[in-house]
């Protein structure tokens, strides 16, 4: 009976090397549409042009989007409700929510902003464990997903683009706003318990 040869010392090594690269090159449409859109919220042409600490900034968000891009496919699961726990299981719905925060305080110009409504239905779509990851229902229909969330990214997209800022009625849509969001933040988390 022959005995497998001994490994050498710089065998494991080797192996968490490539472990590494295998989790942060795996899913990679995931990776690329979430840094996409976290870099096109800074506004790249005008951060081409801003000072260094910015510029290292973008470059820093364009990481983070990299490594939290991946869709997060699992069963839920109690686990520690501290909130660098809950942002790392969530981390795909932090992403876009940092990314639209970060381009509502930019101000990009329309035509970036279409690109960026294009780049968070995309990555919202292919990361969505509902519509495209093993937890997902059999014989769930593809296109009403896809379909429901391009409508209302329209909506949203067309109702930023409401020629009210300047006038006496802007805080009326914005206070609108701010009350549906709380209202659907409140149903979510009342159904989940």
């Amino acid at each position: 009976m022959t005995t497998a040869p001994a490994r050498s010392g710089s065998r494991p090594a080797d192996s968490r090397a490539a472990l590494l690269i295998g989790r942060l090159t795996s899913r990679l449409t995931d990776r690329m549409l979430g840094t996409a859109l976290a870099v096109a919220a800074c506004d790249p042409p005008a951060a081409l042009h801003a000072p260094l600490p910015v510029r290292v900034l973008v470059v820093g968000g364009a990481a983070a989007a990299w490594w939290a891009s991946p869709m997060v496919d699992a069963r839920p699961v109690s686990t520690s409700m501290h909130w660098r726990t809950v942002a790392a299981r969530r981390r795909t719905t932090v992403l876009p929510a940092a990314a639209i925060a970060v381009a509502a305080v930019t101000g990009p110009p329309l035509w970036l902003i279409v690109c960026i409504a294009a780049l968070l239905l995309a990555y919202l779509l292919v990361t969505d464990a509902w519509t495209a990851g093993v937890t997902a229902p059999p014989g769930r229909p593809q296109a009403t997903p896809a379909l429901a969330a391009a409508a209302a990214t329209t909506v949203v997209l067309l109702a930023a683009q409401a020629p009210v800022a300047g006038t006496s009625w802007a805080r009326l849509p914005a206070s609108l706003v701010i009350a549906a969001t709380m209202v659907c933040l409140v149903l979510a988390l009342r159904i989940r318990r």
